[in-house]
């Protein structure tokens, strides 16, 4: 609790210094929302239970209660949680939730992630990128190419073990979705890619990778670069199922 609060307290300096930049309290309000985010992620709060009253919760953290109402309609709009007057802040059924938010994807990896629920997003990989690569390698056209490309170079360039380099891998997927022309699943690119990311943070937080997985993104763009459609979703499959084993092993 105390590092929570030394967090909370941290964030409010910063949304000081950065106001002018930023707005009143845009940080702070973002910090409070990122601790209750993981917290109902992980489980300390569970379906149908009632969250501290903003009143409460602003004493306790020593913020105002306008960050905590800011911080509760982040949370709302993400599905998690629902307000009434007098009965309080509510958490939603996990069904509510939306679970491909770039933030609550990021909310649930920030602690022990349920492995049910990694699972689950390996499988909607799974489903969605083999296809995307086929199209991509029917309809690409030269600007998602040299994209893939400079995204290739940047992952070889920084390793996934840094930003720059997971940036990079983020890109690559993005590109391939870009390449699909397909509006519905472009749509899914912020998604992917952020279910990219957090994955392999965390697959390497104890350990380096046990592999190089940057040829597999290799033979993906060869064989979209090739235009060959059933050899792009088949490297994509291997691409994704191999982060998938990388993946379990981690969680061992």
């Amino acid at each position: 609790m105390v590092e929570d609060t030394q967090a909370v307290n941290k964030s409010t300096v910063s949304a000081k210094r950065t106001k002018r930049a930023h707005g009143p309290g845009r940080r702070l309000h973002g910090a409070i929302a990122h601790r209750l985010g993981t917290d109902i992620l992980a489980g300390k709060y569970q379906p149908g239970d009632i969250l501290s009253g903003e009143v409460a919760f602003a004493e306790e953290l020593h913020v105002s209660r306008s960050a905590y109402r800011e911080a509760i309609q982040v949370l709302t709009a993400k599905g998690l949680v629902a307000s009434r007057p007098k009965a309080g802040t509510r958490v939603l059924p996990r069904e509510r939730w939306n679970l491909l938010d770039p933030d609550v994807l990021g909310w649930a990896f920030a602690g022990e992630p349920d492995i049910a629920f990694v699972r689950s997003l390996f499988e909607l990989r799974l489903i969605v990128e083999p296809s995307a690569a086929r199209l991509a390698a029917e309809r690409r056209e030269k600007t998602e190419l040299t994209a893939m490309k400079l995204a290739l170079t940047g992952m070889r360039e920084h390793g996934l073990m840094t930003e720059a380099g997971r940036s990079a891998d983020r890109d690559f997927h993005t590109a391939i979705l870009q390449a699909t022309r397909n509006d519905a699943l472009i749509v899914l690119s912020a998604s992917i890619g952020a279910a990219v990311n957090w994955t392999t943070q965390f697959k390497q937080r104890a350990r380096a990778l046990p592999r190089n997985p940057i040829p597999d993104h290799a033979q993906v763009y060869d064989a979209i670069a090739a235009q060959d459609a059933d050899g792009a979703a088949a490297a994509m499959t291997v691409l994704v199922e191999l982060a998938l084993e990388d993946t379990h092993g981690s969680m061992e």
